[in-house]
């Protein structure tokens, strides 16, 4: 596949969708065009900078088949392209639910309303809310089992469908511009009446009048009945109706009408206020409570400019859906950046031109309308279009359609994708499917999640939480890119000309804003579902060979400290030990006092450096084997006594050698020992133990030459292993004048640790002067 069919067109079917046709115009008439154009801007600027970041991974070597996670976890390692992988795949299986709800909000309000199962004629405010919601619960879990099935049986035809849904939406945007071309010229008729300046459910009324004249005579219309008790002339009616005037006027004006000065700012209303129309005269008593609210257009939900962020950024999302056919492209490197770029710029322009031609064409009032009540039912942006808004409504639908089996299709093979790789264990189930390679299992629970969705039943609701999985998606991406390039890693090497660093660092810092100014909460609970996904991949998650270019930053981060370490010697209040244990191997490479490593443990209180070193006698050619064997050895000790710290294994032609080499040469820079720890040498009375003796002599000598600490344990096999616990009895420190604060300091740190909870010390002196002081 090349550039246009591989990525554009396939980006552009993505990206546009539910939103641009069910609340685009309510949000302009919400946030007017100032603030919609801001938050269009932002969102789009969001993609396109994520898009330059995704351009970077493609061109920084061969682009693997397998779409965007291969791309992202081979390329930045499995912590984040797992992360990264699971927003994807949690957005995209809530997108799902978001295009079948908006779905069956065509079919159900637009198309053929008389298909609700809950019947909303006669009931007002929740009664009527959960009843709309009941209706999209039912419907929409019909619709999600339907389509579960069509993706089951035959993903070959929902790929065959995907042209003719693209059709679907470009025709319909076209219809729409063609429609407002047609408003400068001959702007269609869809009157919308107003009380004072309230407006009126096209339902309330037959016509917009309270009273006509029939063969010269006054008689009273449907809307006179809906504000008094009677037909009559005579009658009680509603005190805001009689002081108020009744005013028609047009609901597209067109764009050459001037309206557009009165839409530039945002009209923000609470749940239940009446949508109002700026520059009538309205009489009303401030005092007097209102009356007859359904008969008015209300607000169903109340609005913020955080919402309609929330609300909104799910439709410029789909960027990836180019990068998703990486395999099937014949240039990936190259079709991946043109076509991904291309789709975002031709998206971009039609969202905020929208911005701009909605708010000169269409009435406040009628914008503001989010269901079309006041306009006899139509989808307000159906009223735009020509020849008819039957081309919006069904273009719309099918779209939708389409967009939910497109999802319902890519989201099982990432999970599958995701499973197979091994990097979550518990998912490892769901790499399973059918002969043929179908994902079975990761259809089940990714139905199962959208209907998650499907239960929360408001469009308003899903698209917060849709937000959120992509936002933090595209914050990974550009973090990890932006990090790739500042740590300079050196498999990281894009070939994209227009990336930078301070691009990726901007897309990121553009996301975590996004989150938060969407919802503080939701952003919290997605960047922790993030982060265990991390931290789990990386203490859980199987080992895999793919490159992590995050790695640098453990590596920058422990060079800058080990470059402040060198500045000085620290405080003499700061010190705490660093210790240097010595231990010796018996023939099997076995430490042959581990009692060593238990004492070390308990003395961790100190939160300092421990070196385990070790010594193999012979020539590193010769003695490799042996050496690595004995490394083993002590790390495996080091894990099972719970000794945080680094184990060192040295090759020397005798013992003696190879100890005074750890001694002098342990650590790293700054970070290195200041205490050593050897035992006491057993049996040193003895003639054949006599080598052993001279050698702990000389340890002892060259530590005092180092200026180092020196804890030497006698009968160390005696010394209480880690399981053991002494809460009773008490330590004894024997303190000799000019000892100083090490053996002060001993006795603290081994009271710290379970194995020694008690709450006595003994100290006794030992003074040089012959009197008692």
């Amino acid at each position: 596949l090349g550039t246009l069919m591989g990525v554009y067109l396939p980006c552009i079917q993505n990206i546009f969708g539910v939103i641009l046709f069910l609340r685009m115009t309510w949000m302009v008439g919400i946030g007017g065009v100032f603030g919609s154009f801001i938050i269009v801007f932002m969102c789009c600027s969001t993609t396109m900078l994520t898009a330059i970041s995704m351009s970077a991974i493609a061109t920084n070597g061969v682009v693997p088949a397998g779409g965007s996670y291969y791309m992202i976890s081979r390329s930045l390692g499995p912590e984040f392209g797992g992360a990264v992988g699971i927003c994807f795949y949690l957005g995209t299986t809530f997108a799902g639910a978001m295009y079948i709800l908006g779905c069956i909000e065509i079919l159900l309000i637009y198309i053929v309303p008389q298909a609700a199962i809950f019947k909303i004629e006669g009931l007002e405010g929740a009664e009527a809310e959960i009843a709309l919601l009941n209706n999209m619960r039912v419907y929409g879990t019909i619709v999600l089992s339907f389509m579960a099935i069509v993706v089951f049986v035959g993903v070959k035809y929902v790929n065959k469908l995907a042209l003719v849904f693209l059709a679907c939406v470009i025709l319909s945007i076209l219809a729409v511009y063609v429609g407002i071309v047609k408003t400068a010229l001959e702007p269609p008729v869809f009157p919308v009446c107003l009380l004072g300046n309230r407006t009126l459910l096209s339902k309330s009324y037959d016509f917009c009048a309270k009273v006509i004249e029939i063969d010269n005579e006054t008689v009273t219309t449907k809307m006179w009945r809906s504000f008094c008790d009677s037909d009559s002339l005579n009658a009680t009616c509603d005190e805001y109706f009689i002081n108020n005037n009744v005013t028609e006027i047009q609901g597209i004006p067109g764009v050459t009408s001037g309206i557009l000065a009165e839409n530039l700012f945002g009209n923000y209303l609470e749940k239940g206020m009446i949508l109002e129309k700026r520059g009538i005269a309205s009489n009303v008593d401030p005092d007097v409570p209102t009356t007859n609210a359904n008969r008015y257009v209300l607000a169903d939900i109340t609005s913020f400019f955080t919402l309609l962020v929330g609300i909104y950024f799910p439709s410029v999302t789909g960027i990836m859906a180019g990068s998703n056919r990486s395999g099937d492209l014949r240039d990936a490197q190259k079709s991946i950046p043109i076509g991904t770029i291309a789709a975002i710029t031709t998206t971009s322009i039609v969202y905020m031109s929208c911005v701009v031609l909605f708010g000169a064409c269409i009435e406040g009032v009628v914008l503001r309308d989010k269901f079309g009540e006041g306009v006899n039912g139509n989808l307000v942006i159906g009223t735009l279009a020509w020849p008819s808004p039957w081309v919006i409504v069904f273009g719309s639908f099918f779209s939708t359609c389409g967009a939910g089996l497109q999802s319902l299709t890519g989201a099982p093979r990432l999970l599958q994708a995701i499973s197979r790789d091994g990097i979550i264990p518990f998912l490892r189930v769901f790499g399973h499917g059918k002969a043929n390679g179908e994902p079975t299992w990761a259809l089940l629970l990714t139905a199962s999640i959208c209907e998650i969705g499907i239960i929360i039943a408001s469009l308003d609701s899903v698209a917060p939480i849709l937000s959120m999985f992509f936002l933090m998606c595209y914050m990974f991406v550009n973090l990890a890119c932006a990090l790739q390039t500042l740590l300079r890693t050196p498999n990281w090497r894009p070939r994209f000309k227009f990336y930078h660093w301070a691009l990726s660092f901007l897309g990121m810092s553009l996301c975590l804003s996004l989150m938060f100014i969407c919802s503080w909460f939701y952003a919290i609970i997605a960047m922790g579902i993030a982060t265990c996904i991390y931290k789990y991949i990386e203490f859980c998650g199987a080992e895999k060979e793919w490159g992590d270019g995050i790695r640098g930053i453990s590596l920058s981060a422990a060079r800058f400290a080990l470059m402040r370490l060198e500045e000085g010697p620290p405080h003499t209040k700061n010190w705490r030990p660093q210790i240097l244990v010595l231990v010796s191997m018996d023939a099997e490479q076995n430490v042959e006092q581990p009692r060593l490593l238990s004492l070390t443990s308990q003395l961790k209180a100190g939160k300092g450096l421990t070196i385990v070193g070790t010594s193999v006698q012979g020539t590193f050619l010769d003695s490799y084997t042996e050496a690595q064997r004995a490394d083993q050895s002590l790390r495996k000790l080091m894990e099972t006594e719970k000794v945080k710290g680094f184990s060192q294994v040295v090759v020397s032609s005798n013992i003696r050698d190879g100890t005074s080499h750890l001694i002098q040469v342990g650590g790293l820079g700054g970070l290195k020992h200041n205490t050593v720890m050897v035992s006491w040498p057993q049996n040193w009375k003895q003639p054949q133990c006599y080598q052993q003796f001279k050698n702990f002599i000389e340890v002892v000598r060259e530590t005092t030459i180092a200026s180092l600490a020196l804890l030497v344990p006698k009968n160390i096999s005696s010394y209480p292993s880690n399981g053991e616990r002494f809460t009773e009895g008490h330590i004894d420190m024997w303190w000799i004048v000019h000892d100083g604060g090490m053996l002060m300091l001993l006795p603290f740190l081994l009271r710290q640790h379970k194995v020694r909870n008690t709450r006595f010390l003994k100290m006794y002196l030992f003074l040089t002067c012959p009197v008692w002081l």
